[in-house]
């Protein structure tokens, strides 16, 4: 797919060395549904030409916002399939993405309002409701792919007690919040450190982001696992894109492209 015309272009081609193989950079597309569809093509073509190839992952939804389901939709299953089989690898993220259940008081209900737009959707269930919406979408993504999922990411990485409780029960073999990426059933930490990403809604989300980013690439290539998520609503934002680009070039010039599964190596 071509990037739109209005968008400033990803470099082509990595002007470096190769990166040291013991380092890891791994680079993931959040929010993939049928209604992302067109900026998911933006974004992994956008990434690949830093990567060398569709060394990513991406996390479905199964029915974003209650308005976009996957189940049925012959020509999105043929979507994920052909990506799965490019090598990308898929996550289950979430069921819906929406808090359908939004906390008031307290921690949870802080991180509900200022740490996403109402998308939250793990915060705050009950270890059953959050194994029934885990269960229905991991069955129904490897039904689709006719492959095991590559593991779990919350909606916004936010995860209540009842949510981690019910990740220990399901079987995954990965998942990942802002922090941390962990192998579900023994809690066992195979990478630290934060995950850089950038927001959207808001001029301030905007601002904070790109600042992280430059603190990002100036600090975090110590660290041997480097992690960096994209969402759909970043190609609105040509600032966000150079701030991408800029990020995954940096990151890729010092930690090798790959994939989540290699951390359970």
């Amino acid at each position: 797919m071509n990037q739109p015309s209005s968008l400033p272009a990803a470099p082509t081609g990595r002007e470096r060395g190769e990166p040291s193989t013991g380092r890891r950079l791994l680079v993931s597309i959040h929010d993939v549904s049928p209604r992302s569809e067109v900026a998911v093509d933006a974004l992994a073509e956008r990434l690949e030409r830093h990567l060398g190839g569709p060394r990513l992952a991406m996390l479905v939804i199964p029915d974003h916002w209650r308005e976009s389901p996957i189940a049925g939709n012959a020509a999105f299953h043929a979507r994920l399939r052909q990506w799965a089989g490019l090598g990308v690898e898929m996550f289950l993220h979430g069921w819906c993405h929406r808090d359908e259940t939004p906390a008031t008081q307290g921690f949870a209900g802080f991180k509900g309002r200022h740490m996403t737009a109402g998308e939250g959707e793990f915060l705050n269930l009950s270890r059953a409701a959050a194994a029934g919406r885990m269960r229905e979408g991991k069955t129904l993504l490897e039904d689709i792919l006719g492959a095991p999922v590559a593991g779990f990411v919350a909606p916004a990485w936010l995860y209540g007690p009842g949510a981690l409780d019910a990740l220990d029960d399901i079987g995954f073999a990965l998942a990942e919040d802002h922090m941390k990426v962990w192998t579900p059933g023994t809690r066992n930490v195979l990478s630290r450190g934060p995950v850089v990403t950038w927001a959207s809604r808001s001029p301030a989300r905007i601002r904070s982001s790109l600042w992280f980013a430059g603190l990002a690439r100036r600090t975090l290539p110590v660290l041997p696992t480097l992690r960096v998520a994209v969402h759909p609503g970043d190609v609105t934002v040509p600032a966000l894109l150079e701030s991408i680009d800029a990020t995954v070039s940096r990151f890729a010039a010092t930690h090798r492209p790959a994939h989540y599964g290699e951390l359970l190596g």
